[in-house]
C-alpha cells in the first residue's frame, strides 16, 4: 500500500496528474492509496473519483512543509478530520505564522512524521513513519519508539527515469538555481516511486508490524463525500419555510416596480420559475444574491447583473439583473432547468472601484462559509522555456532567440534540444495557484470542511481548487466581478448632478431605447467611451447594420464575437438583416427556430434549439454540448458522443447530409465564441446607459471615461473625443487641476495623474493646501506654502501649471533653483515649511523667449500628447490629406491618400495563413477613418509604431462604413525638437 503519494499538485515537485498515479497504482496492484500533497488539498476530490472508478481505497492527506522542509504528514479518519486538517493550514495562513511544528491534538486525523522530527511524546493520533530507504538503521528505531508506533511513510511522486529527471528539472526551477546548483536535500529520492504492491510488501516482511501498523491506520481512515448533494448555503433566513415566502415577496414587489400589478403574462413566467427554482433547492442561492444586491444599493454601489441568470424573470423583478426576459423571448431553461447537470451561477459586475466593498461584505456576513474560488495558473510555451533555460544558465540573448525564433538554426545544440523535450513533459501543469477572476463560494457547512485555505495578496481567504472542482461536488460560486464601464456611467452621473443640478435616473433604460438621438448615434458608430461597443470592429459593424434599436444591438453584441466570424456568418447576417427576402432558409426548423435572426445561429441558445429541434437532442445533451465548446466543461468523451447522435439523428430523420454537416460546421466554429442572448442583451444594457450620456452630457461622460482610465483606446484617444465634443483641453494648472481630469463649464483640466513621474503624495499635499488656503495667486505664493523638490517643481513648470502668472517657463525655472539656493542655506532642515509668508525679493529678469512648439514638445514628454497644437502641427511638410474622414463616404470607389494618427492595430490570419491588419486612424478634424493593410502592402508597408502616416489606397464601400484599402503607407516626419539643440 502506500500512504501519502504526491501527484504534480504538489507544485514544482511531483510529475504525475491525479489520473495517472492512480492509474498506475492500480495497474500495480494497489487496493488502498493515499494523496498527501505538499499544501495542497487542490487534487482531493479529483483523486477520489478516480480511485473509485480504479476500485481503491483513498486515503486523504496532506503533507506540511515549511521553508520547503518536511514537518509532518496527516491522514484523514473523516469529513470533520479533513476540516480540523484544512483548519490547521488555513489558519496559518490567514494569520500570517508559522505552521506549528508539532500538529494540535485532534481525535479526527492522524499525524505522522519522520524519524528525524517526531516529538519525544507521541500523542495517540501521531506515529513515525520509516521509509523504505532508513530500512538499514531499523535497530535504532525501535530502541528509540514504541514498536506500536512505526509504520510505513511511503511517498511516491514519479514513475520513470523520465519523470524523475523531470522532476529534478522542476525543483530547479522551484529554487531558481542552476541545475548543478541543486542539493540533495531539495529533491525527492530516487526510490520514492510508484512500487508493484506485492514486491513493497515483501521489502518489508523482515518487519511485519510496520505493515500491520500501517494497514491498521488504513483500515481506521473513511473519507465518503457526496458528490451529488448541494454543497451552498441551504437557508438564508430561520428556515426553508421563511426563505420561501421572502422570495415570493420580494418577487411580487419587484413585479410591481417592473411591469404593474396587471401583466398576466409576467406572474404567469414568475410562478412557472419560482415552483422550478423551490423544487432545485435555489431559493436561498437567489436570496444571497438579492441581498448583496440590497446592500449594493444602500451604498449607492452601481451594479449589472449579466450572463445567463438574465433569463430569468424572477432575477428581473429582485433587480439582480435589468434585462427584460419577456421582451426578448429569453427561456428560463437556458438558466435552470432539471435536467441541467451543472448548478447556475449569477454574474453580477461592480464598478472596478466598489467590488472589494462588496466582497469584504460578503465575508463579513458569511465568515467561514466564504471564500473566493481559486485556479491553477499551468505551465505555458514561454514561460516553460525561459524557466527551464535558466536552471542551464543559458544568457538572455540565447533564451530571447528559443523562445521568439525556436526554428532558428542558432538553436540547433544540444542543450536547446534538452530544453525543448523538457517543457513538452511540463507544459499544463499546475505552477502556481491563483484566484479565480470573480468567483465567491459562500457554503453550508466552513468552507474548510471542502478546501485548505490560501491567503493570497488580494487578502480574502481562497480555495485552493478552481471552478471544475467546485462544479463536481456542487458547489455553486457567485461571480463578483469589476469593470471600468460602470464607473464610467455612474461617475458621469454624479458629475452631472454636480455641475448641472440634474438627476439622472440611469436605470430607465425602457426610455433610452426608444431614444431618436441615442439610436443615431448607435446608426453612426459615434460610440466611443460607450461601453462595449466603441472598438473598431464594433463601430463598423454598427455602420454596417445601420443600427438603430436596442435588438439589434444585442444580436450585434454576440456577432461581433470571433467564432461567428470565422465561420462567415457575420458577413452573411449583415446581408440577409438588408435584404430579408433574398435567401433561403437551409431547412424549415431554421426558419421556424431562427427567423429572429434570418437563420443564423447568433446566441449560444441558438446552438441549443439547433440541436434540439434539428437534430433531436436532449436538451440535458444539447446544454453539455455547448458547455463543452465554451469550455465549462471538462466531460472526457462526451463531445464525440454528442457529435455522433446529431449526426445519427439528422441521418434517421431523413435529412440531406449537406445539411447537416453545414449546421455542424456553423455551431462548432461558433459556439466556442458565442455569448448567450441574456449576456448580450445585459452588455446592450449598459451600451444605451453610456450613449445616453454621450448624447446629453458628452463632456461629463467623456472625463467620466478618461477617469476611470479609458476602456479600448489609450488616454489621447478619449481626449480628442472631448475636444470633437466641443472641450477646451487645457494642460495640468495647479489652481484648478486636481489628481483626475476635472471638468469646469467646457473646459477641461488634465488631472495631475497623467503627468508621468508627479509623484502622488506631493499631488495631495498641493491639492490638499489649496482646498485649505484658496488659490495660489504667483509662483513665490507657491513656493512658500508648498515643500517641492526641485524635480517635482521643474515637471509642474515645463507642463505650464503656472501659466497664470504669464511668466515663461525659463523665467519660472531661473526663480526656482534661485528660491531653493536660498531655502537650502537659510533652513536647518529641507522639509521644514516657512510660519509665514514674507515678502518675495522682486529683481528684474532678462527676457526669455518660449514658443507654443516647444511646449508641445513638453507636453508630448510628460503627458503623451499635445494640448494645444495638434500631432498635425508638428509634422515637417503639414501635409495633412486629400481628403478627411467626413469625405470617404462620398469618394466610393478613388485611389485617395489619407493622413492620419495611428490609434489601433489589429492583426489577423487569412485562410491561406498569411497576415493582414486593421488600422484606426485620426484626421485633422479629429474624426475617425479605418483601413485594411493585405498581405502585399503590409510586407512591402509595415507599420512603424506610434505616429503619422501618409497612406494611399482606394476606398471601398460595405454598406454603410467606408475604408481605405491601403496600398502605399508612409509614416511622416515631425520637426526637430529645437529645445535641446
Amino acid at each position: 500500500m502506500v500512504l501519502a503519494a504526491r501527484s504534480y499538485y504538489s507544485l514544482r515537485f511531483g510529475v504525475l496528474s491525479i489520473e495517472e498515479m492512480v492509474t498506475l497504482a492500480a495497474r500495480k496492484g494497489h487496493k488502498v492509496l493515499g494523496l498527501a500533497d505538499i499544501n495542497n488539498t487542490s487534487g482531493v476530490f479529483d483523486f477520489i473519483k478516480s480511485c473509485t472508478q480504479n476500485m481503491i481505497k483513498p486515503l486523504v492527506g496532506m503533507e506540511f512543509q515549511e521553508h520547503d522542509q518536511f514537518l509532518y504528514t496527516i491522514l484523514v479518519k473523516n469529513h470533520q478530520g479533513f476540516h480540523e486538517m484544512n483548519r490547521l493550514y488555513s489558519d496559518a495562513q490567514i494569520q500570517a505564522h508559522e505552521l506549528p511544528k508539532q500538529a494540535p491534538f485532534c481525535e479526527h486525523y492522524f499525524v505522522i512524521y519522520d524519524v528525524h522530527n517526531a516529538p519525544s511524546n507521541l500523542n495517540s493520533n501521531e506515529y513515525v513513519g520509516i521509509r523504505s530507504y532508513e530500512l538499514s538503521k531499523m535497530y535504532l528505531f525501535i530502541q528509540k519508539f514504541d514498536s506500536k508506533k512505526l509504520l510505513i511513510l511511503h511517498q511516491p511522486f514519479y514513475n520513470s527515469s523520465k519523470q524523475f529527471e523531470t522532476h529534478i528539472h522542476l525543483r530547479a526551477v522551484h529554487f531558481n538555481t542552476l541545475l548543478t546548483h541543486l542539493k540533495d536535500n531539495q529533491t525527492g529520492k530516487r526510490m520514492e516511486k510508484i512500487p508493484d504492491a506485492a514486491s513493497f510488501e515483501k521489502y518489508f516482511s523482515e518487519y511485519p508490524f510496520l505493515l500491520e501498523n500501517t494497514k491498521e491506520l488504513a483500515n481506521l481512515c473513511h473519507f465518503d463525500f457526496d458528490f451529488m448533494q448541494s454543497k451552498n448555503l441551504q437557508v438564508f433566513g430561520e428556515s426553508h419555510k421563511d426563505d420561501i415566502i421572502m422570495l415570493k415577496n420580494y418577487t411580487y414587489a419587484g413585479l410591481n416596480y417592473r411591469y404593474g400589478k396587471n401583466n398576466t403574462q409576467a406572474v404567469m413566467r414568475i410562478e412557472k420559475e419560482l415552483k422550478t427554482i423551490i423544487e432545485l433547492g435555489f431559493t436561498s442561492y437567489f436570496l444571497i444574491t438579492h441581498d448583496i444586491i440590497r446592500y449594493a444599493q444602500t451604498q449607492q454601489i452601481p451594479h449589472v447583473g449579466r450572463g445567463s441568470g438574465a433569463n430569468s424573470i424572477v432575477a428581473y423583478c429582485l433587480g439582480i439583473t435589468d434585462v427584460d426576459p419577456l421582451e426578448l423571448d429569453l427561456y428560463f431553461e437556458r438558466f435552470i432547468n432539471p435536467k441541467r447537470s451543472t448548478p447556475p451561477d449569477f454574474d453580477i459586475d461592480f464598478s472596478w472601484k466598489d467590488r472589494e466593498h462588496i466582497t469584504q461584505y460578503i465575508f463579513t456576513k458569511y465568515g467561514q462559509r466564504a471564500a473566493l474560488l481559486g485556479t491553477s495558473n499551468t505551465f505555458k510555451d514561454r514561460s516553460i522555456i525561459r524557466e527551464l533555460a535558466k536552471v542551464y544558465g543559458l544568457p538572455k540573448e540565447e533564451i530571447d532567440l528559443l523562445i521568439k525564433q525556436p526554428l532558428n538554426p542558432g538553436n540547433n545544440y544540444a542543450i536547446a534540444h534538452k530544453i525543448n523535450a523538457l517543457a513538452d513533459e511540463i507544459r499544463d501543469f499546475p505552477n502556481i495557484r491563483s484566484i479565480h477572476a470573480g468567483g465567491i463560494l459562500i457554503s453550508n457547512l466552513p468552507i474548510t470542511y471542502f478546501s485548505a485555505l490560501d491567503m493570497p495578496p488580494k487578502g480574502f481567504p481562497t480555495v485552493q481548487w478552481d471552478m471544475y472542482v467546485a462544479e463536481d461536488i456542487h458547489l455553486e460560486k457567485l461571480d463578483i466581478l469589476s469593470q471600468r464601464g460602470l464607473g464610467h456611467i455612474y461617475e458621469a452621473v454624479e458629475m452631472v448632478a454636480q455641475n448641472q443640478e440634474i438627476k439622472i435616473d440611469i436605470h430607465d433604460t425602457a426610455r433610452f431605447k426608444k431614444d431618436p438621438r441615442i439610436n443615431q448615434l448607435l446608426a453612426i458608430g459615434e460610440t466611443i467611451g460607450a461601453f462595449y461597443i466603441e472598438s473598431p470592429a464594433m463601430r463598423g459593424l454598427l455602420k454596417k447594420l445601420r443600427c438603430n434599436n436596442y435588438i439589434t444591438l444585442v444580436a450585434a453584441s454576440s456577432i461581433i464575437r470571433p467564432g461567428v466570424a470565422k465561420s462567415g456568418m457575420m458577413k452573411e447576417y449583415i446581408k440577409r438583416y438588408h435584404h430579408p427576402d433574398k435567401f433561403e432558409y437551409l431547412h424549415t426548423i431554421i426558419k421556424e427556430q431562427l427567423s429572429e435572426t434570418f437563420g443564423i445561429m447568433v446566441y449560444q441558445e441558438d446552438v441549443l434549439k439547433i440541436c434540439h429541434h434539428y437534430a433531436g437532442l436532449e436538451l440535458a445533451d444539447a446544454d453539455v454540448l455547448r458547455r463543452l465548446m465554451t469550455g465549462k466543461s471538462r466531460q472526457k468523451g462526451e463531445f464525440e458522443r454528442i457529435k455522433d447522435s446529431f449526426f445519427k439523428n439528422s441521418a434517421a430523420k431523413g435529412y440531406p447530409e449537406h445539411v447537416s454537416m453545414e449546421l455542424w460546421r456553423q455551431i462548432e466554429s461558433f459556439a466556442g465564441y458565442s455569448f448567450s442572448k441574456a449576456h448580450s442583451a445585459s452588455y446592450a444594457v449598459e451600451s444605451y446607459q453610456s450613449l445616453f450620456l454621450k448624447a446629453y452630457y458628452p463632456l461629463e461622460f467623456i472625463v467620466a471615461v478618461i477617469n476611470n482610465f479609458g476602456g479600448f483606446y489609450s488616454r489621447f484617444v478619449y481626449f480628442n473625443e472631448a475636444k470633437r465634443y466641443g472641450a477646451k483641453l487645457e494642460a495640468p494648472d495647479i489652481n484648478f487641476s486636481n489628481y483626475t481630469t476635472r471638468l469646469i463649464g467646457s473646459k477641461v483640466y488634465i488631472g495631475f495623474i497623467h503627468m508621468e513621474n508627479l509623484e502622488q503624495a506631493f499631488c495631495k499635499q498641493m491639492i490638499d493646501e489649496r482646498e485649505r488656503n484658496g488659490y495660489f495667486d504667483s509662483f513665490e505664493h507657491f513656493l512658500q506654502r508648498i515643500n517641492a523638490g526641485k524635480e517635482q517643481l521643474t515637471l509642474l513648470i515645463r507642463i505650464g501649471a503656472f501659466r497664470f502668472t504669464g511668466e515663461s517657463k525659463s523665467a519660472l525655472l531661473w526663480k526656482m533653483n534661485f528660491y531653493k539656493q536660498k531655502q537650502e542655506k537659510s533652513r536647518p532642515t529641507q522639509n521644514t515649511k516657512e510660519l509665514f509668508n514674507l515678502p518675495y525679493k522682486k529683481f528684474t529678469l532678462p527676457q526669455f523667449k518660449q514658443d507654443k512648439l516647444s511646449n508641445a514638445f513638453d507636453e508630448i514628454e510628460i503627458l503623451g500628447f499635445p494640448v494645444e497644437l495638434s500631432f498635425f502641427d508638428l509634422l515637417e511638410n503639414k501635409y495633412t490629406g486629400e481628403i478627411l474622414a467626413q469625405d470617404m463616404l462620398n469618394n466610393t470607389g478613388k485611389t485617395v491618400v489619407m493622413a492620419g494618427i495611428l490609434i489601433h492595430i489589429k492583426g489577423v490570419r487569412m485562410s491561406n495563413g498569411k497576415k493582414m491588419n486593421f488600422g484606426s486612424f485620426i484626421d485633422t478634424d479629429g474624426n475617425y477613418f479605418d483601413t485594411t493593410h493585405f498581405a502585399v502592402s503590409l510586407q512591402k508597408y509595415p507599420f512603424s509604431g506610434f505616429g503619422i502616416y501618409a497612406l494611399k489606397g482606394k476606398i471601398i464601400k460595405e454598406f454603410e462604413q467606408a475604408i481605405l484599402d491601403v496600398t502605399i503607407m508612409k509614416k511622416m516626419n515631425l520637426i526637430a525638437d529645437k529645445r535641446f539643440s
